[in-house]
Order: C-alpha cells, then structure tokens, then sequence
C-alpha cells in the first residue's frame, strides 16, 4: 500500500498555516481581508476555468454537475455537512459563530481541484508527490487568510483534507489501471466547474450551493466510463 506522504504534508501545511492566521484574528484588518479574499476570489476563477477548459466530452460534464446537483439535493448533503460541522463545534466547545462555514469552505476549496485529483493519483500510480508539495505551499498561504476571517474551523479542514487525498492516493495505487487519462481529465474538468462556483462565492458574486454539487465528481467517472 503507497503511504501518501503528499496528504500527510498538505495537513501539516494546513495546521501550520492556519495557526498563523488564528493568531492574526482579530489584528487582520477587514480591509486587508477584503482585498485577500478577492484576490483569492480572482485567482480561484482563473485555476477553475483552466481545469474546466480540460474536459474532452463537454455533454458529459454538464450530465455529471446536473446529475451530481440532483443527487446531492435528494440526500441533502449541504444539511450533513452542517450537522457534521456543528457536532465537530459542539465536542470542540468551540464559541466561534462561524466555525462551520469556515470547516466547510476550506475543506471545498483544499479538496476540490486538478492538484488535489491528479496529485493523489500521481503518488498513487508514479510514486511522485511533487504535486501536492507544491498544493502544500499553496494552501498553507490560503489557510492563513482563511483562518483570520473564519477562525478555527479552517483548522480543522486538514482532517477531511487529509482522508479525502490519502484516500485517492491508497485508491490509485490498488486500482491504477482503471484509471485512463480521459478519466482523469474529466474529473479535472468537473473539478474546475466546482472551483469556478468556489471563486464566485469568495467574490461575494454569487453564493452556490458547492456541498450538493459534490456527487458530481462520483458521476462524471461512471458517465465516463460508460459513454467517454
């Protein structure tokens, strides 16, 4: 079984990051706030719409969100991940208001993306974490701006970072062969789509719903596999 390294330095990036921006709450200006999240809103667009431009079968990619939307609004997902937020809150005993939406926002945007897919998979099948060292560094520096507005909860995102990436990593190294280039490149297309969702809502543009859309990552492998 590969041990994924890469997942285990990504959390730690995280942990490290976040302590970082826990200790400027409070003392982080909103307006240098303000200026981070939009420039990280601008940035986010920019990697989402570069992962999306990768889709080979755009039909494929608008049956997998609207399938993947589908299925996700039927099991309420958004509701579960709020349940399970608030009960990670509530053992915590933690007094910020925010805590949830902040563990729920960074663990989207630290899980969904072409590094966090194709960098489990690369130390998986190749045995090389280059990739998610460098999505280590990147997320450390967005830790630290997240973890000053949200608090605590971004914290915490290095849990479901770390089960999520070391659990496609293990995953590609058992089943490798199963997983074409075009899989890949479909799953990074379906990827940017959310990330894209996630850049407009750091924008204050639009707020979507992203937990729900989530099954779509799941969808877009089977239709792939079907019909790619």
């Amino acid at each position: 079984m590969v041990l994924p390294t890469g997942s285990l330095v990504n959390a730690a990036a995280i942990i490290l990051g976040s302590g970082v921006g826990l200790a400027l709450h409070g003392r982080f200006a909103e307006r240098y706030r303000r200026i981070v999240f939009q420039g990280l809103g601008l940035c986010v667009l920019l990697i989402g719409l570069q992962m999306a431009l990768t889709g080979r079968n755009p039909l494929i990619l608008i049956f997998s969100i609207l399938l993947g939307g589908l299925v996700g609004e039927a099991l309420r997902l958004d509701r579960m991940f709020e349940i399970l937020g608030e009960r990670a809150k509530a053992t915590l005993r933690s007094g910020n208001p925010d805590f949830t939406e902040g563990l729920i926002t960074a663990s989207l945007i630290f899980c969904i993306g072409a590094m966090a897919i194709v960098g489990s998979f690369d130390e998986g099948i190749r045995g090389d974490a280059t990739v998610l060292y460098t999505k280590s560094i990147l997320d450390g520096f967005a830790s630290v701006a997240l973890a000053a507005t949200y608090g605590s909860g971004v914290l915490f995102s290095f849990v479901p970072v770390l089960l999520y990436q070391g659990g496609l990593t293990v995953f590609a190294g058992m089943f490798q062969e199963h997983f074409p280039p075009l899989v890949i490149s479909q799953l990074t297309a379906t990827g940017g789509l959310l990330i894209m969702g996630i850049g407009l809502t750091l924008l204050d543009i639009k707020r979507i719903n992203l937990s729900n859309l989530l099954p779509s990552l799941l969808v877009v492998v089977i239709l792939t596999l079907l019909f790619g």
